[in-house]
């Protein structure tokens, strides 16, 4: 594989993701379809570096979001976001199953997370059982592990919509604060009376796409 000149830093690959939840499952601007996993890996494996940024901008949330979880400051979260992409970088030749980077991606991210947490541990000047209960429990990592992959589903779905569903939700739901029906029925180009009828067959639609998935 042809190395790429830079890894995507935190500035470049949209800056950490500093909340959870709904709103924070997207940045800004609203979410547009993504590349399959399968061919982005490809073209990363020629050397593609444009295939390269669109991998990292279509996960970069979800590393962002697992170091958050962990409970890491924004300035930790860019560090273990630039390990993760060398990881990625590296292994990258290794994956077997494209499909399953996601899966991939959460594994190597929480390890980097629990360790961080180790070191901070190791090198606290707080009291023992203050700097113990910096490392999450066992079900707490579990836990945090089936929110981000809950997350990462709802993210790749969202992708799948239709492109002027995908600009609705994203004005409606993923705009802080949301965008008045006014404007999202001038920037549709439809009367705003039909933006409650979109909205509603587009959320029916993605909800049938969840279900496929096995979504809960």
């Amino acid at each position: 594989m042809e190395r790429f000149e830079r890894l995507p830093d935190a500035k470049s690959a949209g800056g950490a993701a500093t909340n959870t939840g709904p709103k924070a499952l997207i940045e800004k601007p609203p979410p547009r379809p993504s590349l399959s996993d399968d061919y982005l890996v490809r073209e990363c494996l020629k050397g593609n570096e444009q295939a390269w940024s669109e991998l990292i901008d279509k996960y970069k949330n979800l590393i962002f979001s697992i170091s958050v979880k962990y409970g890491f400051c924004s300035e930790d979260a860019d560090e273990i976001f630039q390990e993760v992409c060398l990881a990625l970088l590296t292994e990258l030749p290794k994956l077997r199953k494209p499909q399953a980077l996601g899966a991939w991606l959460i594994q190597a991210t929480s390890h980097r997370c629990f360790h961080w947490k180790r070191k901070q541990r190791r090198n606290a000047t707080t009291e023992p059982n203050e700097a113990l209960s910096s490392v999450p429990a066992s079900d707490t990592q579990e836990a945090i592990l089936c929110e981000a992959e809950r997350e990462q589903m709802l993210r790749d779905t969202l992708s799948e919509l239709p492109p002027r569903c995908l600009e609705l939700v994203g004005m409606l739901f993923f705009q802080e604060p949301p965008i008045p029906y006014e404007e999202v029925a001038k920037n549709l180009t439809v009367a705003k009376g039909s933006i409650g009828f979109i909205r509603m067959r587009c959320l029916k639609r993605l909800r049938q796409l969840l279900v496929k998935k096995g979504f809960q």
